[in-house]
């Protein structure tokens, strides 16, 4: 999937905080401060991984595709480690003088969700970087919240659960980046979705969802697109361009969104079509 290069997008833009964002570390091990402190960079600033976007945005796709037909996005866990190995090393033993064939396979054996975002047999064609705080926005403060566990039997305060924690504010914003290789027509579209429920602040991030924390709204600035099409002369211009930093390596994508939306679209009708016709025969 990935020895040829074919495709690549590339996403900028901004993640800003619409209500108060806490993505913890942990626990803090210091005698003074916060007893639950969000995670930052080496400079004590905030910083949102680029693993609790893309997880976040997996598991709404997920509950997306699962509404449509339950085998679009199965769960790898279901699939345990010894029989996944032993199915895995069968496969490339059959296979092991034909690599074609193996990817081929693999790709047989994983559902749709698990083709762009990964799986542990398979690896992910959307990297999102960690996002780190846009200077201007945050002004080097940290809110500090008090918490409290509830005793459901009495539904009172339980004694001895009083704690604090950190959030960072509303209106701060990160530098979101994100790239995509190698993705077929459909696999953008299913991305598109995805961003755009971000783009509509249907996405929360972090913990603390249920007090109102943790609604954030994307905004893209650019979607930077080039494709090969088995072109080598293209290739040789797309990677001089790309070295002297000349834009027009890339196109502006703006335009395929829609496009790459309807192919997604279609391609889930074939494979209910599919799907519908096998039930029959069978």
């Amino acid at each position: 999937m990935f020895d040829t290069f074919k495709n690549r997008l590339e996403i900028t833009g901004k993640l800003t905080t619409i209500t108060a964002l806490r993505i913890s570390q942990g626990r803090s091990t210091e005698p003074i401060g916060t007893d639950l402190p969000v995670i930052k960079d080496a400079l004590g600033q905030p910083l949102i991984p680029g693993s609790s976007l893309k997880g976040a945005l997996r598991s709404r796709l997920e509950s997306f595709l699962r509404g449509i037909d339950s085998s679009f996005a199965e769960d790898p866990a279901n699939f345990t480690s010894s029989a996944r190995n032993k199915y895995v090393k069968d496969l490339k033993e059959q296979h092991k003088d034909n690599d074609l064939e193996l990817t081929q396979k693999l790709v047989e054996m994983t559902d749709l969700i698990s083709q762009l975002f990964g799986s542990p047999w398979i690896a992910s064609k959307f990297q999102v970087r960690d996002l780190t705080v846009v200077p201007d926005t945050w002004f080097g403060q940290y809110q500090e919240r008090d918490g409290v566990s509830i005793d459901r039997d009495t539904e009172t305060a339980a004694d001895g659960k009083l704690y604090d924690f950190q959030v960072v504010p509303a209106g701060t914003q990160f530098e979101f980046r994100a790239v995509v290789e190698n993705a077929e027509d459909w696999e953008l579209g299913l991305l598109m979705i995805g961003l755009h429920q971000f783009e509509t602040e249907q996405i929360p991030l972090g913990s603390g969802r249920s007090r109102g924390l943790g609604v954030v709204k994307l905004n893209i600035d650019k979607m930077r697109w080039v494709e090969v099409k088995d072109n080598p002369q293209f290739l040789l211009q797309y990677l001089e361009k790309l070295v002297m930093g000349d834009e027009t390596a890339y196109e502006d994508a703006a335009e395929y969104k829609d496009e790459w939306v309807h192919q997604f679209i279609e391609y889930l009708n074939k494979k209910l079509k599919e799907k519908n016709t096998t039930s029959t025969a069978s």
